[in-house]
C-alpha cells in the first residue's frame, strides 16, 4: 500500500537539519492526521534502524491503547506485515517486537520515574500538551541508545502530536518563544486533510463557537488571555529596570516556606518598578534576608518592607513574627528598615483589581513595570488563572505540583507583588 502524505505530515517525517537530535511537534485540529503521522514515523524508524528501541506514551495508558496503539496496528496491516511473522505483540510487557530486533514500548507517563532506566533511540508522545515539562526533560535524557554501525544517517528523535494549547504552557515557551534550531513545530489545520468526509469541517463550524473552531479545527494557538488573573499585561509592561543603590527599596513578601517569594521594587508616586525577586525553596525568612544582603550589600537607601499581613503573627516555631525577623536581620547587616503592612489582608479580588488597575488603567496608561529578571513573577502574570466559570483562582494541587515542579511557583510571587500594589494604591470593591 502507498500513502499520499499531506504536506504537514511530510514536513513532520523529514528532518531539515544535521543535528544529532530532532524534536518535532505536529500541532493540529481534530482529524488533521496527527496520530496517523506519529505512528507511521515510529514504524518507519523501527524498520530502517534494526534493533532500535522506541517509546510511545501519553499521560494515561488509556489514550495510548485506544488511540496510538490502534493506529500502529492499522499501519502494520496496511504495510502487509503479518503478526507472528514480521512482528509480534508482547502483551505482558506492552511492546511491539519486530523480526529485525527493533522494539517499541507503549507506556503511560503518569509515573515518569519508572522510565528512567530506559536507553532509547526515539520517543513518540501522544497529546504532548498534556504531559508536564519535567517529563519531557526526563525523556530528553533517555535519548542515549548506543548507535549501531549499520545505522547510517541516524538521528535521535522525539516527536509528538497535540491539539493547540489553550494557555501559555511549556510548549509555547519551548517551540514558539525560544525554539532551539533543532526544535520544530508543524501546524496542520483540519481543513487541509483532503481525506476527510466531504462537509466534515463545515459541520464542525456549525457545531463550535469561533474560538473553539479556531483552536481545535484550524489548529491555531489559543487565546492565552482567557481566564487570566492579570489582564492587559503587554510587552510595554516588561522592561530592563536598573536597581538604584540610593533609592528606597520595597521588599514585598509572601511567607510560604516552599517556595518563599519576595519581590523587590522601586516606586514613585504613581508607578512601581519590580527589578528583582527572591524566590527560594524550603527556606526561612532569615535566609531570604541573607540572600538580599548577598545581592545588594552596598544599598544605602531605606528598605521598606510590605507584604502578607499574616506575617505579623507569631508562629509556633519562633517567638518573633516574620517581620520582626526581617527587621532584626536586615538591621544587623546595617540597613535602615521600615515595616509597612496592613492590619489584615484585603479580599483577594481587591488585590487583583488593584494590580490590574496599575498594569493598565481604563485610559490605557501603564503604571507597573517588571524586569525580565523577575522570571517567576512573569510566569505568574502569564499563567495564573481563574477556575473556568468562577472567580476562584486556580491554585495547583499537591498532585499537580508533584508531576510538574514548576507549578509550585504559581500564586506566591503574584501574591507578594500584589500586596505592595494594594498597600499603596488600594481599590475598594
Amino acid at each position: 500500500m502507498k500513502y499520499k502524505l499531506l504536506d504537514a505530515q511530510r514536513q513532520f517525517l523529514e528532518i531539515p537539519h544535521d543535528y544529532s537530535l530532532d524534536v518535532a511537534v505536529y500541532q493540529g485540529g481534530y482529524g488533521s492526521g496527527k496520530t496517523f503521522a506519529g505512528a507511521l514515523l515510529g514504524i518507519l524508524l523501527a524498520i530502517k534502524f534494526p534493533g532500535i528501541v522506541g517509546l510511545v506514551g501519553a499521560q494515561t495508558y488509556t489514550l495510548v491503547r485506544d488511540t496510538t496503539l490502534k493506529t500502529y496496528f492499522e499501519h502494520l496491516d496496511n504495510i502487509g506485515f503479518k503478526s507472528g511473522e514480521d512482528y509480534k505483540w508482547v502483551s505482558a510487557v506492552q511492546k511491539l517486537q519486530f523480526k529485525n530486533g527493533s522494539e517499541i514500548l507503549f507506556r503511560h507517563f503518569d509515573e515518569p520515574n519508572k522510565l528512567k532506566s530506559l536507553n532509547l533511540g526515539f520517543v513518540e508522545i501522544e497529546e504532548m500538551s498534556d504531559i508536564p515539562y519535567d517529563t519531557f526533560k526526563m525523556l530528553l535524557a533517555r535519548m542515549r541508545q548506543k548507535v549501531k554501525p549499520s545505522w547510517k544517517n541516524f538521528t535521535y528523535r522525539i516527536f509528538g502530536h497535540t491539539n493547540p494549547e489553550v494557555q501559555k504552557g511549556w510548549l509555547y515557551k519551548t517551540f514558539f518563544e525560544h525554539p532551539a534550531p533543532n526544535y520544530r513545530l508543524i501546524c496542520a489545520p483540519t481543513t487541509q486533510n483532503i481525506y476527510l468526509p466531504e462537509g466534515f469541517c463545515d459541520e464542525l463550524k456549525k457545531l463550535y463557537d469561533k474560538q473553539y473552531y479556531d483552536i481545535f479545527v484550524m489548529g491555531k494557538s489559543g487565546d492565552y488571555n482567557t481566564n487570566l488573573v492579570v489582564k492587559g499585561f503587554g510587552d510595554d509592561n516588561v522592561r530592563e529596570i536598573r536597581y538604584q543603590q540610593n533609592l528606597d527599596v520595597h521588599i514585598s513578601c509572601d511567607f510560604n516556606v516552599d517556595p518563599m517569594a519576595w519581590v523587590l521594587a522601586h516606586k514613585t508616586e504613581d508607578k512601581v518598578f519590580y527589578f528583582d525577586e527572591i524566590v527560594m525553596e524550603n527556606t526561612t525568612t532569615a535566609k531570604a534576608c541573607e540572600e538580599f544582603h548577598t545581592r545588594y550589600p552596598n544599598h544605602t537607601g531605606k528598605i521598606i518592607v510590605n507584604g502578607d499581613a499574616s506575617g505579623d503573627n507569631r508562629s509556633c516555631t519562633s517567638e518573633y513574627t516574620n517581620y520582626v525577623i526581617i527587621k532584626k536581620t536586615l538591621e544587623g547587616f546595617g540597613y535602615e528598615v521600615e515595616i509597612r503592612i496592613k492590619p489584615f489582608n484585603p479580599p483577594i479580588k481587591n488585590r487583583v483589581a488593584a494590580f490590574n488597575a496599575k498594569v493598565r488603567n481604563a485610559k490605557g496608561e501603564v503604571g507597573l513595570y517588571v524586569s525580565p529578571k523577575c522570571e517567576k513573577l512573569l510566569y505568574n502574570i502569564y499563567n495564573l488563572r481563574y477556575i473556568e466559570g468562577s472567580s476562584k483562582i486556580d491554585v495547583p494541587t499537591y498532585t499537580q505540583i508533584k508531576q510538574t515542579k514548576e507549578l509550585k511557583f504559581l500564586s506566591h510571587p503574584f501574591d507578594a507583588a500584589s500586596y505592595l500594589v494594594d498597600f499603596y494604591w488600594p481599590i475598594v470593591l
